[in-house]
This record gives C-alpha cells, structure tokens and sequence, in this order.
C-alpha cells in the first residue's frame, strides 16, 4: 500500500486510507489500548464508508452525522459515540495537516452531548462488590486476582489486561503495580497485603515466568472481551441486579465512590484513578451524592412523621 499525495490535495487510493491510519497512530503518543481503540473506530467508519458508496476523504459534515445517528440506534452511550468521533475527528486532522483533504468534516457535525456531572456507568454498592469477589473466589484463583484487581485498585480494563508479571514488584517496602495509564503515561500503584495474597495465590498456580499477568489456559493474554462476560456473569450468579449491564468499569466506579465514602480526600482518588481532570472524579462523587441527598427521600420521611401523628 502506497500513500501517494496528488495534486488537489487527493490521495492514491491502493489502500492508502487504512495505511494513512496507521502512519497517524505512530505519529500520536497513546497507549496500546487507546491505539486499537481508534483503528477499530476508524476501520468501522471506513466500513460504514464503502457500505454506503462514500468516498471517506469526500465526506462531509451531513455523513458523519448520519453515521453518528447510526451508532446511537444501536444504543451506545452518548459518551462512546463522542469518544468514537473524536478519533475519527483526530484522523481527519491528521490527513489535513499531510493536504490530503482540503478540511476536517468532523469538526462541523452533531456531536452528542456528554455531560462531566453524570457517569452512564451502572455502579455498584460495596455489599455488592464484597458478593462479586466472593463468587470470583470460587470461581478459581485467576479469576479472584483478575477482580480483586479491578476493586480494589480501580484500574481501566485496558490497564489490567496489559500487566505483565514482571510489572509487581516492591518499592520502599511496598508490593507495587506499574502499568501505563491513559495518555500513555507511566504509573505505579501500591498493592494490599489482601490484594498481594490474592496475586500470590494465582502465581502460585500460573507459574513465575514472564510475559502477560494474566493469560488463558494456551498462554494467551486475557482479553477485554473476557473480563466484561466474567463479570457479568459472576454478578450473574451473585444476584446482582442489572448484571446484564454491568462493566469492569463498574468496579472503577464503585472504586471511587467506596473511597469518596470512606472519608478519602478527592485528590488522592484523583491521583490513584490517574484523572488528569479533577472535575471527571468529581462527577463519580456527585453521583454518590445525588442519589444519597435526594430530597425525595427527605420528603417521604417527612410525609411518614405526619401519618404516625
């Protein structure tokens, strides 16, 4: 595949749309997982692209918002959908800045409004949190450390499938984690005696030799897709409510709440969820809020005093 700038700004098409994707990703500074997750939003709108005889770099502002009514049919979350418009928005930035399209048809469409003070997540209580792990502990020592992690350090999905074993370790006498987080930034993250026994216990099964933490039973990495149906159907059998929508980042959600809860200032849960944004912690804290403080909740009790007068 050759990607060839002719005159007017157009490019050779042998491919070049997909092989412009990946000198784009090589240009920008992002983790593994965000990298896959823009080829994967970017492939989908080229697909969507040749399903509709559209020439990708002849869209326009009125096919990126057909596409993006398209993806909100499908019930996503009005936050997925701008996530996937802002790649795609990225993409055509980058075949601007190479005079490859004259303008970026993404930056004039309909975005989907994605409000900082409410998280479409579907959390959980800590009650329901201890019965998730206590179902994950029959289920085998794999799957307790795979959702110990989740819950007790509130990592992204994409952060826990990429560990490796030689990412524990231990500094000034704690047993630590080091992965790379969100903007491909280097972290580090101090692991429980609890959490550290629960490790300890599935390497005791998987071996200590290197490569991925945790991995199938053919040495593969464990997947993203894995962890979202074995979390469903561990809240599943744990009678969890809404367990059919449920997500590894409902763990991250209970996470923060449960530390909000506890008394744990805002920015050390800031720091420990690596949020660049205060204001993103912020809303998992107001969400705990807004459903405790309800007045509807004041308003019956009010309503009960007066018929036991």
């Amino acid at each position: 595949m050759q990607l060839v700038p002719r005159q007017g700004g157009e490019l050779a098409q042998v491919g070049a749309a997909e092989q412009v994707t990946e000198v784009w990703l090589a240009n920008r500074r992002l983790s593994e997982h965000t990298r896959a997750a823009y080829r994967r939003d970017v492939h989908a709108w080229l697909a969507w692209c040749g399903a509709q005889e559209r020439d990708p770099l002849r869209a326009s502002f009125l096919d990126v918002n057909t596409y993006a009514r398209g993806l909100e049919a499908r019930n996503l979350a009005a936050a997925t959908v701008a996530r996937k418009l802002s790649g795609l928005s990225s993409w055509y930035d980058f075949l601007v800045k190479i005079r490859a399209i004259d303008s970026n048809p993404v930056a004039g469409a309909d975005r989907p409004n994605v409000s900082r003070d409410h998280s479409a997540t579907v959390g959980l209580t800590p009650e329901e949190v201890d019965n998730l792990l206590h179902k994950a502990a029959e289920n085998g020592p794999r799957t307790y450390a795979v959702m110990t992690v989740l819950a007790d350090l509130g990592l992204r999905v994409g952060e826990l499938v990429s560990l490796n074993r030689d990412d524990l370790g231990w500094e000034r006498g704690h047993r630590t984690v080091r992965f790379v987080g969100k903007g491909n930034k280097a972290r580090r993250r101090a692991l429980t005696p609890e959490t550290a026994e629960v490790l300890d216990a599935y390497l005791a099964v998987r071996g200590d030799d290197e490569g991925p933490l945790f991995r199938t039973s053919t040495g593969a990495r464990l997947d993203r897709h894995a962890i979202f149906r074995l979390i469903r159907r561990l809240a599943a059998a744990a009678g969890i409510p809404n367990a059919d929508r449920l997500s590894p980042h409902s763990l991250r959600h209970a996470f923060a709440t449960a530390a909000r809860a506890e008394g744990v200032p805002l920015e050390d849960v800031q720091d420990a969820m690596g949020h660049a944004d205060p204001r993103t912690t912020r809303r998992y804290d107001r969400d705990r809020h807004n459903l405790d403080r309800d007045p509807a909740y004041t308003l019956a009790a009010a309503r009960a005093r007066r018929a036991s007068q």
